[in-house]
């Protein structure tokens, strides 16, 4: 590697939106502290944000595929992801380098009239505005848990499609001209541009689970700089990597993409002091406990399982609860999706 190679600044690529121009600029802080060089974002236009289609109907990895094919051309030297919109099975000639410390990866509601969710529930005509198809499935399991006491009558909210970026989504609720009565996005992306004033309710986990990898980013990197490589590697944050590493096990042995009805959240609780001393953390003792569901499209039907590891055994506890998932009537939740 020549001199001019080590001192000219490190091109970043990114997505244009908004929000991934802010996380990429966290990421380029951090790649600031780890090299000691200079970060320039390029932005990157990916086919996602050529289409008003529906992400489930654009596919997986459809924000994802420009970015790695600029970094194989040389165009970029690194990329950022949103982890949950990489395909689980890892690109050859790329590496994950880096997952930094990963923001809440909950969901939040954000209503009109600052209504909880339980509230918007229970009523009829209730519109709510997600593009997902694990939000909507649990959105309507949930609106059947608010109605037991009504036999047979189905869920009273509509899920509208939406797309666009966070501006344009909250326009829908909170705008001039709102149609919608309230909407639900990724808790991090609004922390990250600094709107996490809006929020009405984060959304417990046990009502809905958030997508795989949500809330964490991936820095990749070429698999031949090794040296690029083990710099990043400087805020890789292992807990991080560890919980997504399981989330994104179970996605891919149940073979479901990321706009599938599944739902994963791995939570990591420190060992004892005791299990670490007197060599300091020792994360292969910390425990690492993962949740999963899958649910039916219309919310009729819920499977949710939760197993237990250790960090150093996070892909097989993402790999076994999906077993556990299929063995329990997941498998004919999927359908299409897988």
């Amino acid at each position: 590697m020549t001199t001019a190679t080590l001192t000219r600044p490190l091109r970043l690529g990114t997505r244009g939106s908004a929000l991934a121009v802010a996380q990429s600029q966290k990421v380029a802080a951090l790649v600031r502290e780890a090299t000691g060089r200079q970060v320039e974002l390029v932005e990157i236009v990916t086919p996602g944000d050529r289409s008003n289609a529906p992400v489930a109907r654009l596919g997986v990895g459809v924000f994802v595929s420009a970015l790695r094919d600029a970094l194989l051309a040389g165009q970029i030297d690194l990329a950022v992801h949103s982890y949950k919109d990489l395909p689980t099975q890892q690109a050859d000639g790329l590496v994950i380098a880096a997952v930094p410390e990963r923001e809440d990866p909950r969901d939040v509601l954000v209503s009109r009239d600052g209504a909880s969710l339980a509230t918007l529930l229970a009523r009829s005509g209730v519109r709510i505005g997600t593009g997902a198809p694990r939000r909507i499935a649990q959105l309507l399991a949930a609106a059947r848990q608010q109605r037991t006491d009504r036999t047979g009558d189905a869920p009273g909210v509509e899920c509208v499609p939406i797309r666009g970026n966070v501006d344009t989504r909250l326009r829908r609720v909170l705008g001039p001209d709102p149609d919608l009565d309230a909407v639900v996005l990724a808790r991090a992306g609004l922390s990250r541009l600094g709107r996490a004033d809006v929020i009405t309710e984060v959304i417990d986990p046990d009502l809905i689970l958030p997508a795989p990898a949500q809330g964490a980013l991936a820095v990749e990197c070429r698999a031949g700089d090794t040296g690029l490589a083990a710099d990043l590697a400087a805020f890789d944050h292992p807990a991080t990597r560890a919980a997504v590493t399981a989330e994104r096990a179970l996605l891919a042995e149940l073979q479901a993409g990321c706009s599938a009805p599944v739902g994963a959240l791995a939570t990591v609780t420190p060992a004892p002091a005791a299990a670490t001393a007197p060599t300091g953390p020792a994360t292969h003792h910390d425990s690492l406990h993962l949740r999963g569901a899958v649910i039916a499209v219309d919310g009729g039907t819920v499977v949710r399982m939760s197993d237990t590891g250790t960090l150093s055994d996070a892909d097989s506890v993402g790999r076994r609860l999906a077993a556990a998932l299929l063995d329990a009537g997941a498998d004919s939740l999927l359908g299409s999706t897988r």
